[in-house]
């Protein structure tokens, strides 16, 4: 057959799995330009290829068997939506890239012009479709780094003019933003509230019936001031509306800009998400994001969880078979070195980003709580309103007894609460990620806190130490100097070869030469210990070839890994938490650097060491060996037995300063601190106690044994414990579980690793430290604390109960001015016929007490006081005793503007101050005084009123102050409160 000369079109016709929502059968089209088309006899290939895989599929009646191979080798895709199109797309691509499997492929000449070999289209098709076949052809890894310019060693050298033509090339790393709503569609929103829809109805029938009757211009005073407050509470919704959206997309562009491990001119460095480009080697590690689609390098046991792009929760091993990465998946163990071969949009998550549109923010807890309180007083003001229509038949009027009974300013004191509360955390070095997490914290009864990073500073360093036996100081120069004097240099060889190999950080030299060392700061710390021992960290690893790796585990709580040796023998190395490494051992290094069997003695000797070490509030790692026989498989898990044990380090993480001070805080605000760590129970309770979490009525615990407890057991100790140690991931769930479900707590629960995920998760409120967090950490986290400082928290438990106490005194306001509202109109339409106040006069009433009252209290900063009362706690009442006396009391003798002040607080007298402190709250109040003075004095024939006299402005403001006496007697008139907040 001869090469075709045309486009030629292939059409194959099938039969779709019955269950499928598509259904019924459909066709696939290829289409091939001329210069795709380089083999002959494709047509005889193409019917091979489809002999081979669908020779036993009709077009109708296929068999089970027959459908369940196209599954198997098509993919089942989740989303319904997408599933045909994906079909179609992915079938295809593999008939191709098959066929082009066979040609040598050639780059654009674009790509070649910017000095590369490879398009980002053929890279996409590589990773997409994990086309091994088509990676094979290009040279594999190697040959994908060699054409994108870039080395798997040394990684890109950006100081080329190349970088900047990499960017036009394959982009740059970031997905389209969806575009932001209009302010005009935020208005529209606004428009569509019910209430206003009335008010609209009302104000033109209201203009419509005033010009009738009363002419132009008299006849439309009524008419013109409903549309004015109508326009004036849709420009303060929208507008409020519009900024939060502004706000929460600056701070979800803040969450995406996460920091990843790159190695550039031969260094390894840290860099911005968005500066990925493909030819960059990328260092990932347990619980990293992968942040672009890549090819693995190098690495050991990593398991990749791909189910944000599958849906399948199935773990994938990553490996030099299978080397493929997809951004938006998460490195759920393991290790590893990956090329970045696309980014942005050209990425599989880019692709599957760009069709999926933006939901909207979800109600938080109390925005429903008020919403609901709203809807009682909208029936309550309806009530009123049907009845004083039987009695008036006047409708305009009914209307704003339901206008002044609704209370609008809810949501928008809601918002403005939270957008101003949210603004001052973020400059107290909290970024709050979720909207209800302002509010939640204020009400949280308990903190779960893990110790290393939060309670402790995270700068570890190895102080002292037992190896051969030999108990040493290892604070400077000096005392490790006298340790190596002490201990042989074949044990010396021996722990130096366990420090620099079987760990997760790395030791470099920067460009400036200094040496820098990567990783955790345990591992830091270790690694910093071998070089003061004399170590050289690229010499040792040289000497040895890394044939295993299990990375650490907070199960096991420890790592491992196997070497060959020199002589061509094998080795494997342990080092982990104290007493698990211990229990593996059957042998010890000696004095003379000799191996000797571990007897009764020579064990309770080391946990003595152990314990002394922990007391001391020193972190213990056990460090072990054993040789191994033959070497191990990949697929064997490494040997846990008979191990002989090197020695014991005791590193230091001094706890933070203001953490017991915070502790003393917590603890007069009625909130329980508990510790949760996975270390030793000693240091766990030695640290607790430095740090004032655990007290004498207080008890310390071990996971093991909190697992073991019966449903019982646990409604009796778990109020009991501050303490929990070795504890496991699932320990900490269980205890937050049990806090909020058997006792109702609302708890909140640091972390910084990726163990912590499920306990934040779980948690009503999840805090994850900034710095030292993973990025896992911060996904499942409401508030980051960007400083992984523990006073922090503080601030934003203040910060949430300030904003709970600003709704609160807005709603003891709303609801005093409707009771006087709604009795005094009620009662004057049915005993004289008229009301005292005018559509106008009620509406602009309603404007003080809902619009600017909202934004008056809603600015409100928290005092110190606040953190001396009681939480209201899960199941407080939102509407205290002192709320109602207030409310009552404030009924009997009401003047709006000064109840205004009173209102500033609720319990306190001196409502003055620090009132020129809430420079928001000033500026309303003197723009209300000022409308009031204009609308009185000057607006007479608009609002209906009369001017007032000097004598008559100052009588008024007198009987007014008054209102602030009432407000004083009343507070003293002792009231039970079940809630901190009233």
């Amino acid at each position: 057959m001869a090469v075709a000369t045309r486009r030629p079109r292939t059409r194959w016709r099938g039969c779709d799995d019955d269950n499928d929502d598509v259904g019924g059968r459909w066709s696939w089209q290829w289409q091939w330009s001329q210069s795709e088309v380089w083999w002959v006899n494709w047509g005889e290939m193409m019917e091979r290829y489809l002999e081979k895989n669908f020779g036993e599929v009709k077009a109708k009646n296929t068999t089970n068997e027959a459908l369940e191979r196209w599954r198997k080798l098509c993919g089942l895709v989740k989303n319904l939506k997408r599933r045909n199109l994906v079909l179609v797309t992915k079938g295809a691509h593999n008939f191709v890239d098959s066929l082009k499997a066979c040609c040598k492929y050639v780059a654009p000449k674009e790509v070649k012009a910017a000095g590369f070999r490879i398009c980002a289209e053929e890279l996409g098709s590589i990773v997409e479709f994990q086309n091994k076949p088509k990676l094979e052809m290009h040279g594999g890894v190697a040959g994908i780094a060699d054409k994108l310019c870039t080395s798997t060693t040394n990684g890109l050298n950006v100081t080329e003019n190349l970088h900047n033509r990499r960017l036009e090339i394959y982009g740059v790393n970031k997905f389209a933003e969806i575009r932001a709503r209009c302010f005009l569609t935020f208005i529209w929103d606004a428009l569509h509230d019910m209430t206003l829809i009335i008010l609209a109805v009302c104000a033109v029938v209201s203009l419509v019936v005033g010009i009738a009757t009363e002419g132009w211009p008299n006849g439309s005073h009524d008419g013109l001031g409903i549309v004015a407050s109508i326009l004036l509470v849709v420009l303060v919704t929208a507008t409020s509306d519009y900024r939060q959206s502004l706000q929460f997309k600056d701070l979800d562009n803040e969450k995406k800009n996460i920091t990843v491990q790159v190695t550039r001119d031969g260094y390894r460095q840290k860099l911005s998400v968005y500066g990925l480009v493909p030819g960059d080697m990328v260092h990932l590690a347990i619980g990293d994001p992968v942040p672009a689609d890549g090819l693995f390098v190098s690495g050991f046991h990593v398991l990749i969880n791909e189910s944000s792009l599958t849906g399948e929760s199935e773990l994938v091993m990553v490996n030099a078979e299978n080397p493929f990465l997809l951004s938006g998946t998460k490195v759920q163990d393991g290790a590893c070195k990956m090329l970045v071969t696309c980014v942005g949009m050209k990425t599989q998550w880019g692709k599957l980003m760009a069709t999926i549109s933006e939901g909207g923010n979800d109600e938080t807890p109390l925005q429903v709580k008020l919403n609901g309180a709203a809807t009682i007083i909208e029936k309550i003001g309806l009530f009123f309103a049907v009845v004083t229509f039987a009695v008036m038949v006047q409708g305009l009027f009914q209307i704003t007894i339901v206008v002044v009974a609704v209370p609008e300013g809810l949501p928008v004191a809601v918002t403005l609460s939270l957008a101003f509360a949210m603004k001052k955390m973020m400059n107290d070095k909290a970024l709050v990620r979720n909207l209800a997490a302002c509010e939640t914290m204020g009400s949280a009864t308990a903190i779960c806190s893990n110790k290393t990073g939060t309670l402790t500073t995270n700068h570890m360093t190895v102080v002292k130490s037992s190896i051969c036996g030999i108990v040493k100081e290892v604070n400077n120069s000096n005392e490790i100097h006298n340790l190596c004097s002490e201990v042989p240099n074949s044990a010396r060889k021996i722990l130096l070869e366990s420090i620099f190999n079987n760990t997760g950080g790395e030791v470099v030299v920067n460009k400036e030469g200094k040496v820098e060392i990567s990783g955790t700061p345990t591992e830091t710390a270790l690694l910093e210990f071998g070089m003061a021992l004399g170590g050289d960290f690229l010499d040792v690893r040289k000497e040895c070839r890394l044939v295993k790796v299990e990375p650490f585990n907070s199960e096991k709580k420890r790592m491992g890994v196997v070497l060959e040796l020199p002589d061509g023998s094998f080795r494997a190395h342990c080092k982990g938490a104290s007493e698990i490494v211990l229990d593996a051992c059957g042998k010890k290094l000696d004095s003379k650097g000799e191996v000797v069997f571990l007897d009764k003695v020579a064990i309770n000797h080391m946990k003595d060491t152990i314990e002394e070490f922990a007391n001391e509030a020193l972190r213990t790692l056990c460090v072990a060996y054993r040789d191994v026989g033959t070497e191990l498989s990949a697929s064997d898990p490494i040997p846990f037995t008979n191990y002989t044990l090197i020695g014991i380090v005791g590193i230091k993480d001094p706890v933070r300063p203001g953490v017991k001070e915070s502790v003393v805080i917590y603890r007069s605000a009625g909130i329980t601190v508990r510790m949760v760590t996975g270390d030793n129970i000693n240091t766990a309770k030695a640290i607790a106690r430095e740090c004032g979490i655990l007290t004498d009525e207080g008890i310390a615990i071990e996971g093991p044994v909190f697992r073991e407890k019966s449903s019982k057991e646990l409604q009796q100790i778990i109020p009991k414990i501050l303490v929990m140690a070795r504890s496991s991931p699932l320990d900490k769930h269980k205890l937050v579980g049990h806090l909020k479900n058997m006792f109702g707590e609302v708890v909140a629960v640091t972390g910084d690793g990726k163990n912590d995920a499920p306990a934040l998760h779980e948690a009503d409120i999840g805090l994850a430290m900034g710095i030292a967090g993973t990025e896992v950490v911060k996904e499942s986290a409401d508030v980051i604390i960007l400083d992984d400082n523990f006073s922090t928290i503080v601030n934003d438990a203040k910060w949430g109960r300030s904003v709970y106490v600003n709704i609160q005194k807005f709603v003891q306001f709303q609801l005093t001015v409707n009771v006087v509202a709604l009795i005094v109109n009620f009662s004057s339409a049915c005993l004289t016929g008229s009301t005292p106040l005018t559509a106008v006069q009620q509406l602009w009433a309603n404007l003080i007490m809902d619009t600017l009252r909202a934004l008056a209290l809603a600015t409100e900063p928290p005092s110190d006081e606040l953190m001396k009362r009681e939480p209201s706690g899960r199941n407080g009442n939102f509407i205290s005793n002192v709320t109602w006396r207030n409310i009552i009391g404030q009924s009997l003798y009401q003047l709006i503007v000064f109840n205004e002040i009173s209102s500033r607080d609720m319990e306190k007298i001196n409502v003055f101050k620090g009132i020129l402190k809430n420079y928001v709250f000033v500026i309303v109040l003197t723009c209300i005084v000022l409308f009031q003075i204009i609308i009185i004095q000057f607006l007479g024939s608009f609002a209906n009123t009369t001017p007032l006299s000097l004598q008559q402005w100052f009588l008024s403001v007198f009987v007014g102050f008054l209102s602030m006496s009432v407000a004083a007697a009343f507070k003293m008139i002792p009231v039970g409160s079940n809630c901190y907040l009233g």
